[in-house]
């Protein structure tokens, strides 16, 4: 009797140990199946994924500074082709008056020297044209002195060669002449391009000073450097300065981040539930774009390591606006 209360206890005993066995096996299958596929939220920014940002140039060599005298407001809706700021053209249209009448001047001094080239080049022929004639005079009297005593006949000869050295001298001055006077023609001809350059390049940077935004957005006005403060009317703005931004609000993207011990659970192309802070109850569908290849402290003051992520939005909705507040669940 007592082998058979015996043999029970321990029948009753091992199904206990098995039982707890098994549950204790089965909560850390649990755990750990829940730790695998724990899903991965993360808090990021919407930003359009076409955005234009519109720079101050420098216009030409002389214009790196230049006054807004007129602005979009900050907000409005703007269409491709739309004109969203204007710079001041007064300095410009100055110079191009300037300019055109320094042409005017060279143009006649380019003339005159024409003019006096032209007269010194028939002056030069003239002369050349007279000596020649002096020359071939001394040649025949030097011919026809043959006959005549030893004293004119040395006389004629000294003639004769006087009159071939002038006659090389003046063509030796009639090239010299010619070749400085096309170096001054080609000086002045330079000149006068070069101001006919400046003028057109003034010219061509007149439309350049309405600014147009090549894709439909939002147009965003840009921060003054100098100010620290909105870009207004009849501020002036340097070379470098943004003067603002047009973002295309049809297609938006998140920028996000994930934690480095995250880093291998996720691929591009993975779908991404996106929610706006807004309307948490609300989701959208999105899919990693970009992951990040280098590893960043997450801001200043923390220790957490993470890579930036792009989610880009799969459909556009009108709700989804740049700078808004979104968590992305990662599946």
């Amino acid at each position: 009797m007592k082998g058979i209360k015996r043999l029970i206890l321990l029948m009753v005993s091992s199904g206990v140990v098995f039982q707890f066995s098994c549950c204790k096996n089965a909560d850390q299958a649990d755990i750990t199946n829940k730790h695998q596929y724990r899903k991965i939220v993360e808090t990021g920014e919407l930003a359009a994924i076409d955005s234009r940002s519109f720079i101050m140039p420098r216009y030409g060599m002389l214009w790196h500074q230049m006054k807004v005298i007129g602005l979009l407001k900050h907000g409005s809706i703007v269409k491709a082709g739309d004109s969203i700021i204007q710079l001041d053209a007064t300095e410009i249209k100055k110079y191009i008056i300037e300019r055109e009448s320094q042409l005017e001047t060279q143009m006649a001094v380019f003339e005159k020297l024409q003019v006096n080239l032209d007269n010194k080049i028939q002056d030069l022929d003239s002369k050349l044209k007279n000596e020649l004639a002096s020359f071939d005079l001394k040649k025949l009297e030097l011919e026809s002195s043959r006959f005549e005593s030893d004293r004119i006949r040395k006389i004629k000869s000294l003639e004769f060669d006087q009159a071939k050295i002038e006659l090389a001298k003046v063509k030796r001055q009639l090239v010299l002449n010619k070749t400085i006077d096309d170096y001054e023609m080609k000086i002045e001809k330079i000149r006068v391009k070069l101001l006919k350059d400046e003028i057109k390049n003034a010219y061509d940077i007149l439309p350049k000073l309405t600014i147009r935004t090549p894709i439909s957005g939002i147009f965003q006005i840009g921060i003054n450097r100098q100010t620290r403060e909105m870009i207004k009317v009849g501020d002036d703005i340097y070379q470098g300065n943004n003067l603002g931004n047009v973002p295309d609000l049809k297609w938006m993207k998140v920028i996000t981040f994930i934690s480095e011990n995250d880093f291998l659970k996720i691929k591009q192309g993975q779908k991404v539930l996106v929610r706006l802070d807004a309307l948490p109850k609300v989701s959208f569908e999105g899919k990693v774009q970009y992951i990040g290849k280098l590893c960043h402290p997450k801001d200043n003051k923390s220790r957490q390591k993470v890579f930036d992520v792009e989610v880009s939005i799969l459909k556009p909705d009108e709700r989804l606006k740049p700078g808004m507040t979104v968590s992305c669940e990662f599946n």
